[in-house]
């Protein structure tokens, strides 16, 4: 099992902020490791996330529920920041469930432990700016595809970008995540080869 480096947490973070390694040694110190088995959920519908995670190995996906339904809003693998970050901010229960799509492993560090690391020194608030901006930046970049893009021009994206999703995340939650159905997603592949 991989444990916490420095100079792992480094080159994850650097894509968004750029900080010396002393600050990812410091951060290091305060993660955990954690596995989850396929299908195995990480933060429930209607309860309060207590994490931010790395994704070291596996992939995980966030959910909704509508119209009894689970509908995926967020697709995360390898080497990304995940959290249901409303609900760890505020302390507070959201509509959204963490769940594995496969074997996992995170690593993660608690509300009460980032909260440490504020109070301690300028560090501390160095990485809670590195976590917020990843999370940002992912976040706004998905809304500007879901509202400028055709599913078409999405599902391009995703192949471009990811294309070893289509090996590794079930075709029913990539056309969860794609606003599309099956038909349509068999369309488009059509389409285009």
């Amino acid at each position: 099992m991989e444990q916490p480096t420095p100079q792992k947490g480094k080159e994850i973070f650097d894509r968004f902020y750029k900080a010396d390694i002393n600050l990812w040694t410091e951060f290091a110190k305060y993660l955990q490791v954690r596995t989850f088995q396929k299908n195995d959920t990480l933060k429930d519908y209607h309860q309060t996330e207590k994490y931010i995670n790395i994704l070291v190995t596996g992939s995980v996906a966030h959910f909704v529920l509508a119209n009894e339904k689970d509908i995926c809003i967020n697709l995360y693998y390898e080497n990304q920041i995940f959290s249901d970050y409303l609900s760890f901010l505020t302390q507070s229960p959201t509509v959204i469930q963490t769940r594995a799509l496969e074997e996992t492993i995170v690593w993660s560090i608690s509300h009460n432990h980032l909260n440490q690391l504020y109070t301690r020194s300028k560090t501390g608030l160095f990485i809670g700016k590195a976590i917020s901006d990843a999370m940002f930046i992912r976040k706004q970049s998905e809304q500007i595809s879901l509202l400028t893009l055709s599913p078409t021009e999405r599902y391009l994206k995703i192949v471009k970008e990811r294309p070893e999703i289509f090996h590794r995340t079930s075709l029913k939650i990539i056309c969860s995540y794609l606003g599309i159905t099956a038909e349509s997603l068999s369309r488009i592949r059509k389409r285009i080869s």
